[in-house]
């Protein structure tokens, strides 16, 4: 059974780096693109940087440059950002990528905007850090300036891949993906073993171990408004509506309160 696989969030995406893109063939980054581009235009003028955190192979982040966005990508594994350099060539952007923990990024300018795509904040298993990593976002933000993520839902954490198992395999690439659901915590701990195919015809295996939690949207509200975050809009999917139960996924904006 194919199941979508989600970007994963430490240093130990080295050697899934390099099967990271075949594997999320399925996910429409056009699609992913306009949704953000509209939904951070729709703030107002953007002028400035748009940082997007865990950029991963910089699939969205190559598309919003090429849209005109001023992005700035970082990542923790320098094997994603090797992958996403290489990105940028192909969609003919300059788009500078910096190797550094999401939750204490640093840049020379305060952006206008910040991104965390692809379940980045699920990946954030204690709820204090979400909390930490909201309020770092607000004090490097330019007053006004936007925060954008989404995460993937209960329904898709406890319905859809807690306690389930997966495989799949494709020319050169096969994996065996095994899932444990803590009810109490609305985690989910993933285990995964990729076999790839080499070129003297072998196959390599590596092993990836992930956890997740879900979060409602109550409380990301909560913790948005406590680190200074106003105007917060939550759409399900990629529509312009409000979550349905049903919805794998929301996407969130808040505008950073000014001080003036």
């Amino acid at each position: 059974m194919k199941m979508t696989m989600t970007r994963m969030m430490t240093t130990m995406y080295e050697d899934f780096a390099e099967v990271y893109d075949e594997l999320m063939d399925d996910y429409d980054y056009d699609q992913w693109a306009a949704f953000y581009a509209k939904r951070l235009l729709s703030f107002g003028q953007l002028r400035g940087n748009v940082v997007e955190c865990a950029c991963g192979t910089g699939n969205l982040t190559a598309r919003l440059a090429k849209m005109g966005f001023s992005m700035i990508g970082i990542d923790n594994s320098t094997r994603m950002l090797a992958a996403a350099e290489k990105k940028m060539r192909t969609f003919g952007v300059m788009v500078p990528l910096v190797h550094s923990d999401m939750c204490t990024f640093e840049t020379a300018r305060k952006p206008a905007a910040v991104l965390c795509t692809c379940d980045g904040i699920n990946y954030l298993t204690d709820p204090e850090k979400v909390q930490r990593f909201f309020a770092h976002v607000r004090a490097k933000l330019k007053d006004s300036g936007i925060f954008c993520f989404d995460v993937s839902t209960f329904e898709r954490i406890e319905h859809k891949i807690g306690n389930q198992f997966f495989g799949e395999e494709r020319d050169g690439i096969a994996y065996i993906w095994k899932n444990n659901l803590n009810e109490r915590l609305h985690t989910v701990h993933m285990d995964i073993t990729f076999f790839v195919r080499e070129s003297d015809g072998r196959y390599r295996r590596f092993r990836e171990e992930q956890r997740m939690r879900a979060y409602s949207v109550e409380e990301l509200s909560t913790w948005l408004q406590n680190a200074g975050f106003t105007d917060i809009q939550i759409f399900g999917g990629m529509r312009e509506d409000a979550p349905l139960r049903e919805d794998d996924r929301v996407h969130i904006l808040a505008r950073a309160t000014s001080v003036n």
